[in-house]
């Protein structure tokens, strides 16, 4: 059975007084990617940190309507948020790897949801690097500290981190931002293969990722949903005039 599936329905959210999303229904499907476009500020980012409830770290925050993953509301009385992130794995901008070693890193999930052996530490970790394609660079210096590391390595590290906990989710918010050309490429290709077995969201500015490794592209703006749908069919015929006048560089 595939697992994963995100439904939003009628959802709004607000920081105090301020309305940030305005009754959001979308759907993002399991085991492929979904990019969320729009101007900065339009809600895209409030949006994905809902999906793994990141706000409830925010006082003051509200919400409306639901947010389900399989069927099921993630903002239900009794659900917990300890599980939720370890099905919902989240990777930021700015890689925040942990002043520890790539080994450690990696190991910090499982730890701390679990009591692994060594040697299924050991398996865990060597499948959470390979996944993230960072295996064959740092497997003679698994001791040595991550921030020594590129960060386009330490964005992929910060991926296999998340990945350690075995998700059915990853959501990106701005992955790419801060890399070069080349590490950016890495994350890209990454991403397209994670997509078979992972349901992925990724936020982004860059019109030009969306369209080459999102299956669907969702295009958000001042807390609205415009229009979502297959990345080819919004990019070629958009059917509001604001997509297109924001897929074209007309604004934003």
């Amino acid at each position: 059975m595939t697992t994963g599936g995100i439904e939003a329905q009628g959802f709004s959210f607000w920081y105090g007084e301020k309305q940030a999303l305005h009754e959001v229904t979308v759907a993002v499907p399991p085991q492929q990617i979904t990019a969320f476009i729009g101007p900065s500020g339009c809600g895209k980012s409030t949006f994905l940190r809902a999906i793994n409830r990141m706000h409830d770290l925010v006082p003051g925050t509200r919400h409306a309507g639901s947010i389900l993953l399989d069927g099921e509301d993630v903002h239900a009385p009794g659900v917990d948020v300890v599980t939720l992130r370890q099905r919902v794995g989240m990777v930021f901008q700015r890689w925040n790897c942990f002043p520890k070693s790539i080994y450690d890193n990696v190991a910090y999930g499982p730890r701390l949801n679990g009591s692994p052996t060594r040697a299924e530490l050991d398996a865990v970790v060597e499948h959470a690097l390979r996944r993230a394609a960072l295996w064959d660079e740092v497997k003679d210096r698994l001791r040595a500290n991550a921030l020594g590391l590129s960060g386009g390595q330490q964005q992929r590290l910060c991926i296999a981190r998340a990945l350690a906990n075995e998700p059915e989710v990853l959501l990106l918010d701005e992955p790419t931002a801060s890399l070069d050309p080349i590490a950016t490429q890495h994350i890209e290709e990454l991403l397209y293969d994670l997509r078979r077995e992972l349901t992925i969201a990724i936020v982004t500015h860059n019109m030009q990722q969306a369209a080459r490794i999102s299956d669907r592209t969702a295009f958000f703006f001042l807390g609205r949903l415009v229009e979502a749908g297959p990345t080819q069919e919004l990019f070629t015929s958009p059917r509001e005039e604001r997509t297109e006048a924001y897929i074209t560089g007309r604004f934003g």
